[in-house]
């Protein structure tokens, strides 16, 4: 499952993307990686080995792509098929990579069309092995993992430890899944040369939870999702993320260290452990601005209370404040803002008392953007006073308009860096 809608984006539109299928029993799941691949528009081409095609038809994969499988290094129309395959590669992906083929790879081995095509291309390749947990184990496969990983460059993916085929009980052996595939496509599509390629990112994300009683708290609305797109789509561009999240029922976003927190003053602990370290700071929670003070030990209940119960709050820290003058010389800091009225004046105010290079101002209250929604509909103000209005976008679309814009900034060399 997608945290994003399946549709042309990049880093995966226009790009060329060489799938080589081999013959395991998980080569089901790569008809689904195909369909995803080819729907976020990128040009894929199937290569089968003659055992893949024991376990799935190669009409499964024309259907989902739209493009004739390659099947045979001897075909009559295949002439220089492996050269041109290799070639015109921006990636070369195998989902399932059996013992077999990792066997034929580690020794350079070119007895059929997806070895062939593995030694012409110069383009980055990924492995996602699957096969039993006893094969998997034995030191031959694990030996010839390493001679591809570490000798060749190539990116292993997986395995994970899971149930494998019928009667094979559960280990290590079992494939990646296809979602988690085609993320990882996206971080190797985008190369290893953009402005975030190494860069050290921190996001915060998501609601605070402030308990009021074991079993109740104050918190808001907010679902995670601006963060976490941001956290992703920083990852996809090469970075090294941290992700802090308030309570959120997303699920942890492939590749990114993520840090579950549950209180505002939580979240501020995680953010000064990790702060110092980081060049972009993207400070999109959603942090409860205020605290019940003496949280009871034992549920509250009416019958206790009477007709009204009175509790008295406390301010909570502002994260983005108390951590400023820890943010690396030259760190780019980024915030949000969420207001129901004066929308674009409250985000300056903001940007300026807390020091940011930019601050997103999103409405609260409307239907379509801000909270518990897939879309936002935003306003990007920089600290030299430019706006940039944004029509309403899926969030990870917005994620990218921001980041695109962190990476001006970065390129230009005009970030504030530390401190108030």
């Amino acid at each position: 499952m997608f945290p994003w809608s399946l549709q042309p984006r990049r880093p995966w539109q226009g790009r060329r993307v060489v799938l080589g299928v081999t013959g395991g029993i998980a080569a089901y799941k790569s008809i689904q990686l195909a369909r995803d691949l080819t729907l976020l528009g990128s040009q894929v081409d199937v290569v089968m080995t003659e055992a893949a095609r024991r376990f799935v038809g190669p009409l499964s994969f024309e259907g989902v792509t739209g493009r004739r499988v390659a099947r045979s290094l001897w075909s009559a129309d295949g002439s220089a098929l492996h050269l041109s395959l290799g070639r015109d590669a921006h990636l070369f992906v195998v989902a399932p990579a059996t013992a077999d083929f990792l066997a034929r790879a580690a020794h350079g081995r070119a007895d059929d069309l997806l070895t062939t095509v593995l030694l012409a291309t110069r383009a980055p390749v990924l492995l996602a092995p699957a096969m039993n947990h006893r094969m998997w184990d034995h030191p031959q496969t694990g030996a010839n993992v390493q001679h591809c990983r570490d000798r060749l460059g190539y990116h292993i993916l997986g395995p994970h430890e899971g149930r494998l085929g019928a009667g094979e009980g559960s280990g290590m052996g079992r494939m990646v899944e296809p979602s988690h595939i085609v993320e990882w496509c996206g971080r190797l599509l985008s190369g290893r040369t953009g402005s975030l390629s190494g860069r050290s990112v921190l996001v915060t994300a998501g609601p605070t939870r402030e308990p009021l009683d074991p079993v109740r708290f104050l918190g808001n609305r907010s679902s995670g999702r601006m963060g976490f797109s941001v956290a992703r789509e920083a990852w996809l561009r090469g970075a090294d993320v941290t992700l802090v999240s308030g309570p959120s029922s997303l699920p942890d976003p492939v590749g990114i260290r993520v840090i579950r927190v549950e209180t505002a003053r939580d979240m501020l602990g995680a953010v000064e452990a990790h702060v110092a370290s980081a060049q972009i700071v993207v400070y999109a929670a959603a942090v409860a601005d205020y605290r019940p003070m003496k949280p009871a030990s034992r549920k509250t209940r009416k019958s206790h209370t009477g007709d009204r119960l009175t509790v008295e709050l406390g301010v909570n820290p502002d994260i983005a404040a108390e951590t400023a003058s820890l943010t690396p010389a030259g760190g780019i800091r980024v915030g949000f803002a969420l207001e129901t009225d004066d929308l674009l004046e409250r985000a300056g105010e903001k940007l300026r008392a807390k020091g940011f290079d930019l601050i997103v101002a999103n409405p609260a209250g409307e239907d379509d953007a801000g909270f518990d929604v897939d879309t936002n509909r935003v306003t990007i103000l920089d600290r030299h006073g430019g706006t940039q209005d944004l029509p309403l976008l899926l969030k990870d679309e917005v994620a990218g308009r921001i980041l695109d814009r962190v990476e001006s900034l970065l390129e230009g060399g005009m970030a504030s860096g530390a401190a108030l």
